[in-house]
């Protein structure tokens, strides 16, 4: 079933307009008496019957209810910026798999060093990519792509969440201890290409961050963020 996001609250009857309304007449090709899902902002899931396409797309509410995709954790990835379109496929995978919010990071090994407009632009794309990603995993809300900060601001908005956790080659603590009450907020750390300076690494730790691995193996930079939402998610019991 289509699925679709809006930021605006509603009543028993909706109208649908701009890109979305255009993707369900013209690319869905749906018809009056069609069903939708339609996601408010408040999470709550709503399904939808088609009842006019002459101006945008009108549905009405046939029933709601609280939606149950979400995890129980929320995960905040803090990605050092990466080159060329793998932030993209990082963007897109991460969503899928649960995250709830993304925060480009530069470091001091990040080969990519846009500009203040272009970095404006790619976070623009990267939010369409978050939406794109939220319909079609069939997320109860879009997760937000911030813009670009240095590692030290990440650092210390980290501090906010329960338990922080850098992922680097140098070892650390095993998953599953660092996840052992159960928080319901997670930051973690992934580098760009060449990972972190050891300097990073103090400086998080000082943050009061924790260090973890992902094994024996060398992930790169689009491959590790994967790997531990994927573990944080199965620890957590939201793989089930």
């Amino acid at each position: 079933m289509a699925w679709f996001f809006t930021d605006e609250c509603f009543g028993n009857k909706y109208i649908i307009q701009g890109e979305d309304a255009l993707h369900i007449r013209k690319s869905l090709r749906m018809k009056e008496g069609e069903q939708l899902t339609l996601i408010s902002p408040q999470g709550t899931e709503n399904l939808c019957e088609i009842t006019d396409l002459s101006d945008g797309v009108e549905v009405k509410v046939l029933s709601s209810k609280p939606c149950e995709q979400e995890p129980t954790v929320k995960v905040t990835l803090y990605q050092g910026l990466t080159k060329g379109d793998k932030m993209d496929f990082i963007v897109q995978k991460a969503v899928e798999l649960g995250v709830s919010e993304i925060v480009p990071v530069l470091t001091e090994r990040c080969i990519s060093r846009p500009d203040e407009k272009s970095i404006r632009k790619k976070v623009e794309r990267w939010q369409k990519i978050a939406l794109g990603a939220a319909q079609q995993s069939r997320r109860g809300t879009v997760p937000q792509v911030k813009p670009l900060i240095t590692l030290k601001e990440a650092s210390e908005r980290a501090k906010a969440d329960e338990v922080s956790i850098v992922f680097f080659e140098g070892g650390g603590e095993p998953i599953p201890k660092l996840l052992k009450e159960n928080p319901k907020t997670v930051s973690i750390f992934i580098g760009s290409e060449g990972g972190f300076e050891e300097r990073e690494i103090q400086m998080l730790k000082e943050a009061g961050t924790s260090s973890a691995t992902l094994g024996k193996r060398i992930l790169r930079a689009e491959t590790a963020p994967l790997a531990a939402l994927t573990a944080i998610m199965f620890y957590t019991d939201n793989m089930n």
